[in-house]
C-alpha cells in the first residue's frame, strides 16, 4: 500500500526511474515479465511494474534450499497481490559446471528465456550489484568485458534499476508494507559473491571515504562505452578476415590493433561454438598470430559434450578444431 509524503518518495523515485527506462528503451512495449526472486529488489520492481503495464512475474525455484518450493510459491502470491496479471513458478534442476553461482545463472536464464513468450523481462539488478560485479571482473583479471559490468539493455534482459542503490528497494517495501525474503545465500560466506557484498565493499568504503559503488558503477559505464565502439570496429574487420572452411586468416587480422585483433579473434571462436571464454585464453590464441614460434594449439571450452575445440595455426590460416576430451 502506497503512504503519503516522504515515506512514498523511495516508491516514487522507482516509478519515475521505470517509466523513463521504458520510454527510452521500451517504447514499443505492452506487457512485460518480471524475475521475482521475492527479495526486496525484484519486489520493489514488480510493485511499480505492475503500476505502468501487463506484467507477468516468472519465480525460479532453483531447489537448492529447504523449503524453495514454499518461498516460490510465497513470491507468486505477492506478485498477485501487488497488481500482476499473472505469475508462473518455473522449477529448475541445476547443474555443476562452472561452480554453483554460474551453474544457477545458466539455469535461471535458460527458465527465463523459455517461459517469457516474446515480451522482454525486467531484472532486479541494483548499482550495488553492478560494483559487485566490477569488483569480480577485477578480482579475476578477465579484461574490459567483463570489468564493463551488465548492460542495462540485452534484449530480451532489461535491468531499469542499475543507476540506484539497493537501500532504495528496501525502502520501497517498506512503503509497500511488504515483508520481502531475505536469501540466506547472500550472506554465506561459501559464495564469493556474498563476501563481496558483506566484507569487502563495506571495508573499500570506510578505506576510501565513501562512494566507491558509485565509482565502480562509472567505471562499468565508460568501459561498456568504449567496448561498444571497440566491437562496431572489430566486426567490420572481422568481414575481410573470414578464409575457407571457417578458418582466420592471418594477414588480415595481424596489421590490427591489438583490442580489436583480440576482439575478432572472440568472435571467431564463439562463431565456431567455443564457450566460456577467458581473457588468457584469448591472448593465447593471439599469440599465434603475433608471435608464431611453431607453438601449439590452444584448448577452449566448448558446448559439445565430451569435445573441447582447439585453436591453432595452420600455415596463414588460424583453424579451429574439435577433439575428443582427454586427447
Amino acid at each position: 500500500m502506497d503512504q503519503p509524503g516522504a515515506l512514498a518518495a523511495p516508491l516514487a523515485t522507482l516509478r519515475t526511474e521505470l517509466s523513463r527506462f521504458a520510454d527510452a528503451r521500451l517504447p514499443t512495449a505492452d506487457r512485460w515479465c518480471v524475475a521475482l526472486s521475492g527479495g526486496p529488489d525484484s519486489v520493489a520492481l514488480t510493485a511499480v511494474a505492475a503500476g505502468l503495464l501487463p506484467t507477468t512475474a516468472l519465480i525460479v525455484d532453483h531447489r537448492l534450499q529447504p523449503g524453495s518450493a514454499q518461498v516460490a510459491a510465497a513470491a507468486r502470491a505477492q506478485a498477485l497481490a501487488l497488481g500482476c496479471v499473472d505469475a508462473r513458478v518455473l522449477t529448475v534442476t541445476v547443474g555443476t559446471g562452472g561452480g554453483p553461482e554460474a551453474a544457477a545463472r545458466r539455469a535461471r536464464y535458460t527458465a527465463l528465456a523459455a517461459a517469457r513468450d516474446g515480451a522482454p523481462v525486467l531484472v532486479g539488478h541494483t548499482l550495488d550489484d553492478q560494483a559487485e560485479t566490477v569488483l569480480l571482473g577485477l578480482g579475476r583479471g578477465s579484461g574490459a568485458r567483463s570489468l564493463a559490468g551488465m548492460a542495462r539493455c540485452d534484449p530480451p534482459w532489461y535491468r531499469p534499476l542499475l543507476g540506484v542503490r539497493r537501500a532504495l528497494t528496501h525502502a520501497a517495501c517498506a512503503v509497500l508494507g511488504v515483508d520481502p525474503w531475505t536469501d540466506p545465500h547472500n550472506t554465506d560466506p561459501r559464495f564469493t559473491r556474498a563476501r563481496l557484498r558483506t566484507e569487502v565493499l563495506p571495508l573499500l568504503e570506510e578505506v576510501l571515504g565513501g562512494g566507491v559503488a558509485e565509482a565502480l558503477a562509472r567505471t562499468a559505464t565508460a568501459l561498456r562505452e568504449d567496448t561498444a565502439v571497440l566491437d562496431a570496429l572489430a566486426a567490420a574487420a572481422a568481414a575481410g578476415a573470414h578464409a575457407d572452411g571457417g578458418a582466420l586468416a592471418v594477414a588480415a587480422v595481424a596489421p590490427l590493433p591489438g583490442p580489436v585483433r583480440r576482439r575478432v579473434i572472440r568472435s571467431w571462436l564463439l562463431d565456431g561454438g567455443a564457450r566460456g571464454l577467458s581473457d588468457r585464453q584469448i591472448r593465447r590464441i593471439d599469440a599465434l598470430v603475433t608471435d608464431w614460434r611453431g607453438q601449439g594449439g590452444v584448448a577452449v571450452g566448448s558446448a559439445l559434450t565430451r569435445r573441447r575445440l582447439v585453436a591453432a595455426r595452420d600455415g596463414a590460416v588460424l583453424v579451429l578444431r574439435s577433439e575428443p576430451v582427454g586427447r
